[in-house]
């Protein structure tokens, strides 16, 4: 596995926060209120001429800019049946342009992301949610039972749902970072698998490298779905199926399980500093 070992990006000391400055907030208010997945015919004509601009031109650029190859595909047309039924996938969050590559890798089908509530308050919030971005209220239990509403509509009409379990992007990162339980949360709650994605890395070449001065090209694998298992309780089937997901996306990534450097659960998890040898990873301590 190729680590690009970047230190052009501040990765915080926390492994679920944001580095990235959101620059502006057009006041936007999270609340009950708020069509946390808008169905009006506006939007959504709107949203289609989008979609097709994608296709056209950005999904295009994409495999220029990343360098983007997707494995796995067989797996999307293996398992179709499910997927049409509604599907939750997760991946590790490495890139800008990381979910153009899943809506990308996935085509024809129509993907949501769950995002950081402020993006979509921010100077890209329009385009974030005309390609399918629904926010996450923080703070209010009436909005939070709106948003888990709508997710479970989109769930119940087929519809697909992209989920970032780390918490945050932190770009050009190799090890998987700990996994939040929302993926497994809606899962578990609605009967839905989990199709587990990761990217990892390669070495670009002089001109790539030293021209277009790229750190690392992508490889995004497609895996195959995951399932709640029934024989649990409620809270140990989410912890169960967190850590089936987080393990999958490891392997996924090309990084064996027991050699990441981070559990697979979320605990105030802080970022561990290290390095790589010729024998594998070594230690710098943790913060």
């Amino acid at each position: 596995m190729y680590d690009p070992k970047t230190s052009k990006y501040p990765y915080p000391a926390e492994t679920d926060r944001h580095y990235l400055v959101v620059k502006k907030n057009d006041g936007t208010v999270f609340d009950r209120n708020y069509p946390y997945i808008d169905r009006s015919k506006g939007f959504l004509f709107r949203q289609k001429l989008v979609r097709l601009g994608l296709r056209l031109i950005v999904f295009p650029l994409d495999y220029i800019r990343l360098g983007l190859r997707v494995r796995g595909k067989e797996n999307l047309k293996k398992h179709k049946d499910v997927i049409d039924k509604g599907i939750i996938s997760c991946s590790n969050h490495v890139h800008m342009w990381d979910y153009i590559s899943i809506m990308n890798a996935v085509k024809p089908n129509k993907t949501n992301v769950l995002c950081w509530a402020p993006d979509v308050s921010g100077e890209n919030g329009t385009l974030i949610r005309l390609t399918g971005g629904i926010p996450i209220p923080e703070g209010d239990l009436r909005a939070t039972a709106v948003y888990v509403r709508e997710v479970q509509r989109l769930l119940n009409d087929g519809g697909w749902l992209q989920v970032y379990s780390e918490g945050s992007m932190w770009e050009y990162y190799a090890p998987i970072r700990p996994f939040k339980h929302g993926a497994a949360f809606f899962a578990c709650r609605f009967d839905k698998p989990i199709l587990p994605m990761g990217f990892s890395y390669r070495k670009p070449g002089w001109i790539r490298k030293h021209i277009f001065r790229q750190i690392a090209l992508f490889t995004l694998t497609i895996g195959e779905p995951l399932y709640p298992d029934p024989a649990l309780s409620k809270g140990d089937r989410e912890e169960d199926l967190t850590r089936r997901c987080h393990e999958q996306v490891c392997r996924l990534a090309g990084i064996e399980p027991s050699e990441n450097i981070y559990p697979p659960i979320f605990n105030d998890s802080k970022r561990i500093d290290y390095y790589t040898t010729e024998y594998g990873i070594g230690y710098r301590g943790s913060w």
